[in-house]
């Protein structure tokens, strides 16, 4: 599975990206986890299989949700707990259960 991070820079979700990899490598899975800013997320979505927002730009979730229909990729913000936290295991399950919801 492909996952796709946006946040306003990219930087703030970097934590969680790997917070997320080790959480998904015990569990004995091989997915691809990344973080980048929206300029880049917008050109990435195609390639992605779900997208997760930064809660800082969950104004943007409507444009990237009508992005994501284009392409099939469920567009959803991340927990704001989960996110404070860096709860990369609860934000893995996340992008988990939105693969069953597209």
């Amino acid at each position: 599975m492909k996952i796709l991070l946006c946040c306003a820079a990219g930087m703030s979700t970097s934590i969680i990206v790997k917070k997320m990899q080790a959480s998904a490598e015990n569990q004995g899975k091989q997915y691809m986890i990344k973080a980048v800013d929206q300029g880049k997320a917008e050109e990435e979505i195609k390639d992605s299989d779900v997208v997760l927002l930064g809660p800082q730009i969950r104004f943007s979730l409507p444009r990237f949700q009508e992005l994501g229909k284009q392409y099939n990729v469920p567009v959803e913000v991340i927990n704001q707990m989960h996110y404070g936290m860096c709860n990369g295991e609860a934000i893995l399950k996340h992008a988990e259960s939105m693969t069953s919801k597209a």
